[in-house]
């Protein structure tokens, strides 16, 4: 992050000063994983595939926090993360439409088999959108690796090191959170840069998020209004 700043720093002089002020980085462990894994086909332009699942928390009171965390497999772009009590098939498709008026809708999305992504208001909508829905084998977590990494972050990041005490400071704090991962923080797989600019250099360059051409059907029509809660 010093680098684009600073090009002349001196990594050792940064590493000294690293230490005298007595920081650091949380590492988290590995997990070993049994048994054969699928590999993930890396997507090669933006709205390829879309990988999305869920990050429990709670707030101060108790009261369950649900978290859906939706990013670009490509840019690595954190596209939302939407915070609410509860967040059944209906809401999930009312965060995607959202972010579809913006970027357009992916090509694919990339779910486990919770009951949130294999409802039937959640399976028609992508049919009639034309996007495929692509679902891992169940207990094989790693097949959707690009938002189980992501979600790690997030929350040892956000999530463990915030006290929240209503809906409203949950979704402004993570708001914040998103924004720095998106346009802030350099991405070691992507040139090290951030996420957004390198999606806003790839769109400048060409032009090829993928969008569907079949007209969705009548039936699974939405008008997206305000989130609840």
């Amino acid at each position: 992050m010093l680098r684009s700043d600073f090009p002349c720093a001196n990594h050792k002089k940064v590493y000294r000063l690293y230490r005298e002020q007595n920081l650091s980085v949380r590492k988290r462990s590995k997990k070993r994983l049994r048994g054969e894994r699928r590999p993930l086909l890396a997507a090669t332009r933006l709205n390829e595939v879309w990988s999305m699942d869920f990050v429990s928390d709670a707030l101060a009171s108790g009261r369950r926090l649900k978290c859906l965390s939706v990013a670009d497999d490509f840019s690595h772009e954190c596209i939302d993360i939407a915070v609410a009590h509860a967040m059944p098939g209906s809401h999930v498709i009312q965060v995607l439409e959202q972010a579809a008026r913006f970027r357009g809708y992916p090509r694919a999305v990339r779910t486990d088999n919770g009951p949130d992504f294999t409802s039937r208001a959640f399976i028609g909508w992508a049919q009639a959108r034309g996007i495929e829905h692509i679902l891992i084998q169940p207990g094989r977590p790693m097949q959707n690796g690009s938002i189980e990494s992501f979600n790690g972050r997030f929350r040892d990041e956000c999530l463990n090191e915030n006290w929240f005490e209503t809906l409203s400071q949950a979704r402004e704090a993570i708001a914040i959170w998103r924004q720095d991962y998106n346009e802030v923080r350099p991405h070691g797989t992507i040139g090290r840069i951030p996420p957004a600019a390198f999606a806003a250099r790839h769109r400048q360059s060409s032009g090829d998020a993928w969008q569907p051409t079949a007209e969705p059907q009548a039936a699974i029509l939405l008008t997206p209004g305000p989130l609840s809660n």
